[in-house]
């Protein structure tokens, strides 16, 4: 048996005559009779009673045709599946990124690109920049964003958005009303700090040694939310990216310049040693001019 047989036999037993299963299959009459009698050889039993100019399927006929729907069924999806790949609609996708972007950027441009691309499969998991590092290299995800500078090695990258620190305050700080804040402005703050495995905590803490600026450091979390958060309840002041204070909702929080000027760039990292696909490729496209339209807010 082939396929072409078994397809012109699911069309006799739709049609009813070979001459619409021959227009079905874009065949002539007499192929479509010839696929039907070569189908009976190969298995041994007739298919079809023919009366009166008419075909009437045996009770065999009728067994075999439930078989064959199943199966030319599971053909016709593996085919469907076949072009969803090749115009990049289908495809699994395992992203793992840093809780700043992992909140409300990454979920928001995963949203915008299943948009055309309906039958893609994409998990999200929000970790550390090291572990994110981690997944990159081990191949346990597919695209990987990590906050920068990061103080170890990590495989290639691009750099995806370029930002940086902003000084983030309560509303009704004493500072709220300036619209630049310098280290000075900090002295004797309470400050809500990332933890000591986060690079820019050392960055941070050598720009305000610098200047000669101590701070009380009571309060420590990796989550740039988790710190306007904080700072919105009163409980300090805090040094916070660029995209968290754009995606932070609170009403009680002022965001304002900080200088001197702490970049926090977020990257895009690639398996160093796996393939990129097509459908990842068509991913990271789309990431790049997600970010480029999201960030054009200037503070």
């Amino acid at each position: 048996m082939n396929l072409r047989q078994l397809e012109a036999f699911r069309a006799v037993m739709q049609g009813q005559t070979v001459t619409r299963a021959a227009e079905m299959l874009h065949i002539s009459q007499p192929a479509a009779t010839r696929l039907i009698l070569s189908l009976e050889e190969n298995i041994g039993f007739a298919l079809f009673e023919r009366s009166k100019g008419r075909l009437q399927p045996t009770p065999e006929a009728l067994v075999l045709y439930e078989e064959v729907q199943r199966s030319l069924l599971g053909v016709e999806r593996i085919a469907r599946t076949a072009r969803e790949i090749g115009n990049l609609t289908r495809g699994s996708l395992q992203i793992a990124c840093v809780p700043a972007l992992g909140l409300s950027f990454m979920p928001r441009a995963i949203n915008a690109f299943l948009q055309t691309h309906e039958q893609a499969q994409v998990s999200l998991v929000v970790q550390s920049s090291r572990e994110v590092v981690d997944a990159i290299v081990g191949e346990r995800c597919d695209v990987g964003f990590i906050a920068q500078p990061n103080a170890y090695a990590s495989p290639w990258g691009e750099k995806l958005i370029t930002s940086y620190l902003l000084c983030a305050l309560p509303a009704s700080h004493r500072l709220a009303g300036k619209a630049l804040i310098v280290p000075e402005d900090l002295q004797g703050e309470a400050f809500i700090s990332f933890p000591q495995t986060v690079a820019s905590r050392q960055h941070i803490d050598a720009i305000f040694a610098a200047h000669g600026v101590e701070r009380q450091l009571n309060v420590e979390t990796q989550l740039s939310m988790a710190m306007c958060k904080f700072v919105e309840q009163g409980a300090g002041v805090a040094l916070v990216d660029v995209i968290s204070a754009q995606e932070y909702q609170g009403q009680g929080i002022a965001f304002r310049r900080f200088e001197p000027a702490i970049e926090m760039d977020f990257a895009l990292l690639l398996p160093p040693q796996k393939k990129i696909s097509k459908f990842h490729e068509s991913f990271v496209q789309h990431i790049r001019a997600f970010a480029a339209d999201e960030t054009r807010i200037h503070w």
